[in-house]
């Protein structure tokens, strides 16, 4: 089995072709976002140190963390959102690095795909076979940016400096796949980044 890191800027498509390759035979994608989210429920392990760090203002009315009210928390704050940052990454990582494993051992995949924000920033190559950095020109990212989610120029100047570099994405990454075209066109790359005898069309 072959693990391989999804990564790029926002507005780059890489939800398109996560979704795609999660419809694939033999390969399996997963988001840290949504194992973040996961571990941050109640009994889990990020829940008592972000309600202990932030307190339990950032809690709704059932117990939850509110992440509208966490935001909003740490917003402009930089010293909780490192601290934050300190209590979900390597919990997300630890976890991702465990699923890795016991598909490794257990056989069946011949793909896992992970996507998350920080690969890079957080050492994600270590524990992967191959990163591939998803690659959109800025105007055509900021274009996807307006219609899809309404954002203003402010608001993606603001993601866009928060963001590494295309030159630090292409030096810490081992394939770069172009998505300024058709999806077509991105999933002929990938299939033949990965070999085509191993994807059989559905």
């Amino acid at each position: 089995m072959k693990a391989i890191g999804i990564t790029g800027g926002v507005g780059a498509g890489k939800s398109e072709v996560l979704a795609w390759l999660a419809k694939r035979p033999d390969c399996l994608v997963i988001m840290a976002d949504q194992v973040a989210h996961r571990l941050e429920e109640p009994g889990e392990i990020c829940f008592g140190p972000l309600v202990a760090l932030l307190g339990d203002g950032i809690l709704d009315a059932g117990g939850r963390i509110d992440k509208r009210k966490m935001a909003v928390k740490i917003f402009g704050n930089e010293e909780l959102l490192k601290g934050v940052n300190e209590i979900v990454h390597p919990a997300v990582k630890a976890c991702l690095t465990a699923q890795i494993e016991k598909e490794r051992a257990a056989g069946k995949l011949k793909y896992l795909f992970i996507e998350a924000a920080l690969l890079i920033e957080e050492g994600y190559a270590a524990i992967l076979d191959e990163l591939w950095y998803i690659h959109a020109e800025e105007s055509v990212r900021r274009r996807r940016l307006k219609e899809s989610r309404g954002y203003t120029d402010g608001k993606i100047d603001s993601i866009l400096r928060s963001q590494l570099s295309e030159e630090a994405f292409r030096t810490h990454c081992d394939v770069v796949i172009e998505n300024n075209g058709t999806l077509e066109s991105v999933y002929t790359q990938i299939e033949k980044e990965l070999g085509e005898e191993q994807w059989q069309k559905q």
